[in-house]
């Protein structure tokens, strides 16, 4: 429950000074700009201005770096839904229905739709937060590797029923990101598919990969068009569209407040950022009457990634503050500002410093606030990639996602991750194999590897130790039960 003496606390704090609402707007701008880019990340943006974070007292540094985190959540919807390039992993979502939105003239709607999704998610994330910390940290501390190992596997299974029409190939190519997220070096030492290649030994690149599967790919397939709006008449920028698809994500309660709950949930597990979208896409889609829309433009999947994926943060900023461990990039270059001001991230940081969680809370809420201003006019300035000529625009794409993949990588395994995974891509778009299930393979390899190995030192190799393990047993009911129902629907439909 609430704390109301440190809640009154952090009131004071953010009252106090100025200087934690001045850099609210900067966070908010480099946010968004920065994942309008293909390529660039939140983490990237964290660790250039990190030089900034010494000459700022720490309660300004939390805002500034949470500011930037909640800008880029909505930034990286607007590549996917325009160019159907995901800004990052937890916008993969966002492009099943977004693009074809966009492709169907209706990109104002798209993007309003984002923006009160990922608005709206983030509200109540943190809301939750504030009543909740403390048992979500608790939650989260009693995930240990078995619990990891199932949520792993569950999470390949549900991509690969969601995505494609034959569940075959959704595990054939979930599978296949899961071996090439274990390629370089193992928990253990060995060396695995480098083909000799240094340049592997720390696996492969994540982000040029995501971006070669999805956009270089999807930059093949407009060739031949003049325009990514084919009618003129549509290409139009229009605030009073905009506002009609932020009118129409509030028409689906449901499906918004399931998004958010879902990323909430899923945010406190390590890497759960990338995964919350296309959990809560796909459960929209499974919990629908009407799924034929679904992929082809339907306004419930934005609604349902967005909200995830906005919503994630409040999960990840739990599990920093109140556990000390970082979920991805962006927190873990958060806990290195922790260190810049002597301060560890934890159990005893909450019960030292439950003031500033508190202040960290209700700056975000105001966050969220002046987010739904600046990223309207955002949203106003970067419609207008829908005038550009493809023979222009394919180009400048490509050419920004080879440079901020070279920017990641600072070598050239970058860009030729970025070159070979767009083929890759374009061939299993090509045969009808879910690029999407591969995506999450290729993130939850690392993860699923340590998990296994870690599991079995724990147990010594004894099955009857996950007998023992509550949480993990649950876990792994609700996973035969997603794959053994939809195919007893099917055959008692049959």
């Amino acid at each position: 429950m609430i704390d109301l003496h440190a809640l009154t606390s952090a009131l004071h704090l953010l009252s106090a000074s100025w200087q934690p609402w001045l850099v609210v707007l900067p966070g908010l701008l480099i946010g968004l700009l920065f994942h309008a880019v293909p390529g660039l990340t939140t983490s990237m943006a964290l660790a250039i201005c990190m030089p900034l974070i010494p000459y700022m007292d720490f309660l300004s540094a939390l805002v500034f770096m949470t500011a930037m985190y909640t800008g880029a959540l909505f930034g990286v919807a607007i590549p996917a839904v325009l160019l159907n390039v995901p800004g990052s992993a937890s916008a993969v979502g966002t492009t099943f229905d977004g693009f074809p939105m966009a492709q169907a003239g209706r990109h104002n709607e798209a993007l309003g739709l984002a923006l009160a999704a990922s608005c709206f998610g983030q509200a109540v994330a943190y809301v939750l937060l504030m009543f909740l910390v403390q048992p979500i940290a608790d939650f989260a501390i009693r995930l240990g590797p078995p619990e990891m190992l199932v949520v792993s596997f569950w999470g390949i299974t549900l991509i690969a029923r969601m995505r494609g029409r034959n569940f075959a190939r959704g595990m054939f190519a979930g599978l296949l990101g899961l071996l090439l997220g274990t390629v370089g070096l193992s928990a253990r030492g060995a060396q695995r598919g480098t083909f000799g290649l240094d340049l592997l030994l720390d696996g492969i690149p994540t982000v040029p990969a995501i971006i070669g599967l999805f956009a270089a790919a999807e930059l093949f397939n407009l060739v031949r068009a003049d325009y990514i709006v084919a009618e003129a008449e549509h290409r139009k920028v229009d605030a009073r569209r905009i506002l009609a698809g932020v009118r129409e994500t509030f028409r689906h309660p449901l499906t918004l407040l399931r998004g958010s709950l879902i990323g909430a949930v899923v945010g406190v597990l390590p890497g759960g950022h990338a995964i919350a979208n296309l959990l809560s896409y796909t459960e929209t889609r499974r919990a629908a009457r009407d799924k034929s829309m679904f992929g082809h433009g339907d306004p419930r999947g934005i609604i349902a990634a967005e909200a995830a994926n906005a919503s994630s943060e409040g999960g990840s900023m739990a599990t920093l503050l109140a556990l000390g461990i970082p979920t991805g990039g962006a927190t873990a270059v958060m806990l290195v500002a922790f260190s810049m001001h002597d301060i560890t991230g934890g159990p005893q940081f909450m019960h030292d410093h439950k003031d500033l969680v508190y202040a960290v809370i209700l700056s975000n809420l105001a966050q969220v606030a002046i987010l739904a201003v600046v990223g309207f006019g955002f949203i106003y300035v970067a419609s207008t990639v829908v005038k550009l000529r493809l023979r222009a625009l394919i180009p400048t794409v490509f050419a920004l996602a080879v440079i901020g993949s070279f920017a990641l990588s600072q070598n050239m395994a970058g860009p030729v991750t970025l070159v070979v995974f767009a083929l890759i891509g374009w061939v299993m778009q090509r045969f009808d194999y879910p690029v999407a299930a591969t995506v999450v393979g290729l993130l939850l390899g690392r993860m699923t590897e340590g998990a296994l190995l870690r599991t079995w030192q724990i147990s010594g190799g004894e099955a009857s130790y996950f007998l023992g393990r509550p949480i993990a047993l649950t876990l792994f009911a609700l996973l035969i039960g997603s794959i053994i129902l939809p195919l007893f629907l099917r055959v008692k439909r049959a």
